[in-house]
């Protein structure tokens, strides 16, 4: 842009230097100036409008190597700047592609908006992969510039949705600005992956929950509610708030909350007591919950409590400590 800027304003530098010369050297008033300059450097060839002294010859051999070679720099400049955009244009697609090819267990987020900023800034922080659709040509421009990976379309659409690999996907976060294309987004992704784990936001929660439940939602969320709840939070129990917000995020207490699936590769805790597994003894790492494949959770698990496959954990502990536990638990 910058590089743009300053070409228009040396060419208009140009034109008026070759304007003003003939004004002065000729006595010729503007537009005579103006036309002579511009038939001098875009070298057309047409008629002279002012006859000229040999003091004019002289002005306009000079105006001739400065503006025609200006003239042809400039057009050089932009042939080269259309080519190499177009080239970067058709690499820029075909690199994301083989990107979105090679992606899986990611996240898809539909929508970046101020949500969806926030959001995929979490993402990021937690070193997850996530594909953003969004359909507004600034947005895209903005998460280019923050190296995210982006597709341009509607999210409701099933083929945008197959191009950012929702089928290979772990989970979708639809926060559009309308809850109707949000419902719209779930009906499709839902359709394309039974499995997906699927959060969608409802602006009217009235309204809008029970059909983004019926169209496949696993979660629905209202912005107004969980904002209002928050806040009703840090007047009731503010410690534990902020506890908690610090435990998710593994920030300043240098603990964190988090949750873990029991995989049948999990053999250190598959069909073993939590005492067996020696997570506490070995990762001094404490188990809050253990969520059955079925729904129920057992809060605070004695040392008896069984572990099996399928299970989730909610554990917390020091994040290097969570990092080794969670590394122990995948096959090697």
């Amino acid at each position: 842009m910058k590089k743009t800027v300053i070409s228009i304003l040396l060419l208009a530098a140009i034109l008026t230097f070759g304007s003003v010369g003939y004004m002065i050297i000729e006595d010729a008033n503007f537009d005579e100036g103006l036309y002579m300059t511009m038939i001098t450097v875009s070298t057309v060839g047409f008629g002279e409008m002012v006859h000229l002294s040999p003091a004019g010859r002289h002005f306009t051999m000079i105006l001739i190597l400065v503006g025609v070679g200006y003239v042809m720099v400039l057009f050089r400049e932009i042939t080269e700047s259309v080519v190499e955009g177009g080239i970067q244009a058709a690499f820029g697609k075909r690199n994301m592609s083989k990107k979105l090819e090679k992606m899986k267990d990611h996240y898809v987020v539909c929508g970046y908006g101020r949500i969806g900023q926030v959001i995929c800034k979490l993402l990021h922080e937690h070193g997850k992969k996530f594909v953003i659709i969004e359909n507004k040509d600034e947005e895209i421009e903005q998460i280019n510039e923050l190296g995210y990976l982006a597709l341009k379309g509607d999210a409701s659409d099933d083929e945008i949705l197959i191009q950012a690999g929702v089928a290979r996907a772990k989970g979708l976060i639809g926060v559009v600005s309308s809850d109707a294309d949000n419902v719209y987004i779930t009906l499709s992704a839902r359709s394309l992956n039974p499995d997906l784990y699927i959060v969608a936001r409802a602006s009217d929660e009235r309204r809008a929950k029970d059909k983004l439940k019926r169209a496949g939602a696993d979660r629905v969320i209202s912005p107004y509610y969980i904002g209002a709840y928050r806040m009703a939070n840090l007047i009731l129990r503010p410690t534990v708030t902020d506890f908690i917000d610090l435990a998710v995020s593994g920030r300043e207490l240098g603990l964190r909350l988090e949750e873990m699936v029991v995989t049948a590769g999990a053999t250190s805790l598959v069909n073993k007591t939590l005492m067996e597994t020696e997570i506490r003894k070995n990762f001094n790492i404490i188990v809050v919950v253990v969520k059955r494949k079925d729904g129920n959770s057992v809060f605070n698990p004695t040392p008896d409590t069984r572990i099996e496959e399928g299970d989730t954990l909610v554990v917390l502990g020091e994040v290097d400590q969570i990092k080794s536990l969670e590394k122990s638990m995948t096959p090697s």
